[in-house]
């Protein structure tokens, strides 16, 4: 059996047709008697001819496919987001590349330079935790590829962005622990170098302050994003004689190392200390207690970052910057729910 690749050089010689004239046959466009449009698709579903849409997209100067680059695609958030981004893709007839960068700028260059190749009319990415310079983003703008940030971007960035309330939603979250009676409070966190971890920051802050609540320097961790980093920055905390009876992580995984601790040190979550995390993976409601959480909405948030390029690049002629900012929703469960005292969000 050959293994090439029937071309439409091919089925027109079947035909004994020229090659534009098989093209518009396949095309459904005017001038082509109907009976020989069907020889046509009947020919080339005999000979298992498929169109070559890559060729076609380039000679229309586009290649009708976007490319995501995500830190982790195993990650709720993450899944949820580039399902957002796929279903906008679906409903404006578009493809999707995918790519992970594992946290590591080098495999994040890689991935940009993949999609480069691949000729992707935009490129949507997530930052990874190791990236500190523009550069990479520099790149995908020389090569005139569109480029839109989503959730962790770098906001000096010239350039369109689709993120979280993420000050705000971390207010919330801290003010629901502080209305829950917990006066001593800790807060661990991410880089600082991302504008999201430091909004998050800002957040918790800005609660605190306006509780007038005094909390030690230590009691506030940058860089902290992994569970194993939170586990033991919680064991460090709890091993003070005046530990924190609450903690604030930026991810569920921190919440989860977090609570690995604090069952090690034979404390009760939440009546001795309270716990909030951030994204709502799956796991937050199944495990025991449940973990109180930010959602995020990050189906929307990715459905949103594609449409701006649907929407405003693909379809208009403005040269406006998009930032669009979705709304997070505070799930409370029992990692942060004293009974005794009412949730004021």
């Amino acid at each position: 059996m050959s293994t090439k690749r029937i071309t439409i050089y091919d089925l027109a010689k079947e035909l004994e047709l020229s090659v534009s004239y098989v093209s518009k046959a396949l095309n459904n466009k005017p001038g082509v008697r109907e009976e020989v449009r069907q020889s046509v698709l009947k020919k080339a579903a005999e000979l298992n001819f498929k169109h070559n849409t890559q060729a076609a997209n380039l000679r229309r100067g586009s290649s009708r496919t976007l490319g995501v680059i995500v830190p982790h695609i195993n990650q709720n958030f993450f899944s949820d987001a580039i399902s957002g981004i796929e279903k906008a893709c679906t409903e404006n007839k578009h493809n999707l590349i995918i790519c992970q960068s594992h946290e590591k700028s080098d495999i994040e260059e890689a991935a940009i330079e993949t999609l480069i190749h691949q000729n992707v009319d935009c490129i949507l990415i997530s930052l990874s935790k190791e990236t500190q310079s523009a550069k990479v983003l520099e790149q995908v703008l020389e090569h005139k590829i569109n480029l839109i940030q989503f959730d962790r971007c770098d906001e000096n960035f010239p350039g369109h962005r689709v993120i979280n309330d993420n000050k705000e939603a971390t207010y919330k979250a801290a003010k629901s622990m502080i209305d829950e009676g917990y006066q001593r409070l800790a807060f661990i966190g991410g880089p600082l170098h991302m504008d999201l971890f430091l909004h998050r920051k800002e957040g918790f802050i800005k609660a605190i302050n306006e509780a007038g609540i005094k909390v030690p320097d230590d009691f506030i961790v940058d860089d902290n994003i992994s569970k194993e980093a939170a586990f033991q920055t919680a064991l460090r905390l709890l091993g003070l004689p005046e530990p924190p009876d609450a903690f604030l992580a930026i991810s569920d995984l921190q919440a989860l190392g977090i609570i690995l601790a604090i069952t090690q040190s034979g404390r009760k979550i939440p009546e001795d200390i309270g716990v909030f995390g951030y994204a709502n993976e799956p796991f937050t409601e199944i495990i025991t207690p449940s973990i109180s959480s930010v959602d995020q909405n990050s189906e929307k948030l990715g459905y949103q970052a594609a449409m701006v390029y649907f929407d405003h690049i693909l379809n208009t002629e403005s040269d406006k910057i998009i930032t669009k900012i979705i709304e997070s929703d505070l799930i409370i469960r029992s990692s942060s729910k004293r009974n005794n005292v009412p949730v004021t969000l």
